[in-house]
């Protein structure tokens, strides 16, 4: 079973153009990483595509964007 870690939030911009992105920095310190062939390291995130959605539709003004965690 996954924990969801909350890491931060996409809303969509004033003008509604854009999709912005908040992270928390406190909160991104303590995400597990994944490193790739190449030796770069990486944060995996996810947000839900169905709530992404929603915020771009304008039916929701906020969505969160989360780490795994087994």
């Amino acid at each position: 079973m996954y924990d969801n870690k909350l890491v931060g939030y996409a809303r969509t911009s004033k003008d509604g153009g854009d999709i912005k992105i908040s992270i928390n920095v406190d909160s991104i310190k303590d995400c597990d990483t994944a490193k790739t062939s190449d030796g770069k390291t990486w944060i995996p995130l996810v947000i839900s595509r169905y709530q992404l959605e929603k915020v771009i539709r304008g039916e929701n003004t906020v969505t969160t964007i989360f780490q795994r965690q087994e």
